[in-house]
């Protein structure tokens, strides 16, 4: 017995490295450590000395991260309403999330608490995959692909809050087979230059007392691609003339959607509108007060559209019509992507219409870059004096 222990001894060979050992046959050297009490003895898969000092560290930490939840003080079970309650805390204190989000986030858990029964008194312990299997199953078939995947998204962070404290080593609900809800991209169908100038007569003609006033929003967001909500804080003294640009500053408390101060070229037709605008109103009303009138038109635009059996429209889609008729002008994407206060242009060019209009582009060999056939389009950003279709007047 002695000899086979000798010769055991004698595979493993020390280093000049605390918690560093080689196997002699392999040359590979080893982590070999106490971690909480526990032995720990893992391969750093090298058999170079430099190499392995590298690794040990990191090697090192990772277990004590590891063993480390179970070493926490848990003072009898946590539910999940234990947990659920140190989220809404986290997220009143979080300084770095809009109250909106927030306000989301406490809707997505009440429903979460009401299509799951028990769920707020249950152990966390207790949750198992299967569990989150079949409330995912349920769920995806009650609501849309993007409340799914919001709710999902909570749940999953309140059991992070679990296993952060050591009340469970895992989060059964990020396992691979509890996927996010696949969300169907809407087919953006903008309409045609002069489909777009029907669309805005048609609405300023209706005859009610905003009927105006919603038209002009329709082209505003058109010729801006603003937010709806950002829209609503666009004063007069936003909009400069001399700069030939309009400042999108958001919410004055929470900002725009990315905290981010953005500014958005006034092209040709923007000017006019704006120009109209202000010349209806005092001086002083203009500047002070914001350029929209109304804050909401979905109802009077999908009744034009009805009316023009035109493809159903939101504010939304005017964004998009604003950003593909200025990738239809020359602009590159970043830039459009800038100018509508996305992050990058990840989304904006996965969108089809989008990567239509580029194909479009890419093939068309008239001078002016917003010319299809005998019609202008509505923008063109670059307003070039030797652009024979800027000298145009939309049809």
């Amino acid at each position: 017995m002695k000899t086979k222990n000798t010769e055991s001894k004698s595979l493993w060979l020390k280093t000049p490295v605390a918690n560093l050992v080689r196997y002699a046959p392999s040359g590979i050297y080893f982590v070999r450590a106490k971690v909480r009490g526990k032995l720990v003895r893992n391969s750093l898969k090298t058999n170079v000395l430099s190499v392995a000092k590298l690794r040990l560290a990191d090697r090192l930490d990772t277990e004590h991260k590891a063993v480390a939840p179970s070493e926490t003080k848990i003072v009898g079970k946590m539910t999940f309403g234990d947990a659920l309650a140190i989220f809404k805390e986290r997220q009143k204190l979080a300084t770095n999330i809009k109250d909106t989000t927030k306000t989301y986030n406490e809707r997505a858990a009440e429903t979460l608490l009401k299509t799951w029964v028990g769920l707020e008194q249950t152990d966390v312990k207790r949750i198992t995959k299967f569990d989150c299997l079949e409330w995912r199953s349920r769920y995806g078939k009650m609501y849309s692909a993007t409340v799914t995947n919001g709710t999902l998204s909570v749940l999953r962070r309140v059991l992070d809050i679990a296993v952060e404290s050591g009340a469970r080593y895992d989060n059964p609900a990020k396992d691979k087979d509890i996927k996010r809800a696949r969300v169907r991209r809407k087919e953006l169908r903008l309409p045609e230059p002069d489909q777009f100038f029907a669309l805005v007569k048609e609405i300023s003609e209706t005859g009610n007392g905003f009927s105006h006033d919603c038209a002009d929003a329709v082209e505003f967001f058109s010729y801006a691609g603003p937010r709806l909500k950002e829209a609503a804080r666009i004063f007069g003294r936003d909009c400069s003339f001399l700069k030939n640009e309009i400042t999108i500053r958001g919410d004055p408390i929470t900002g725009t959607k990315n905290w981010e101060i953005r500014r958005v070229p006034m092209i040709p037709e923007m000017r006019k509108l704006l120009e109209r605008m202000k010349a209806e109103r005092e001086e002083k009303e203009f500047l002070d007060n914001p350029v929209l009138k109304v804050r909401k038109f979905n109802r009077s635009l999908k009744n034009a559209c009805l009316k023009l059996s035109l493809h159903h429209l939101t504010h939304h889609d005017l964004r998009h019509l604003f950003a593909t008729r200025c990738i239809e002008s020359g602009v590159d994407i970043p830039t459009v992507a800038k100018w509508l206060g996305h992050k990058d242009g990840g989304v904006l060019a996965s969108r089809t219409e989008i990567n239509r209009v580029v194909t479009a582009r890419s093939i068309r060999s008239n001078n002016c870059p917003a010319q299809v056939g005998n019609s202008h389009r509505i923008i063109c950003v670059r307003d070039d004096k030797n652009c024979s279709g800027c000298t145009k007047t939309p049809e």
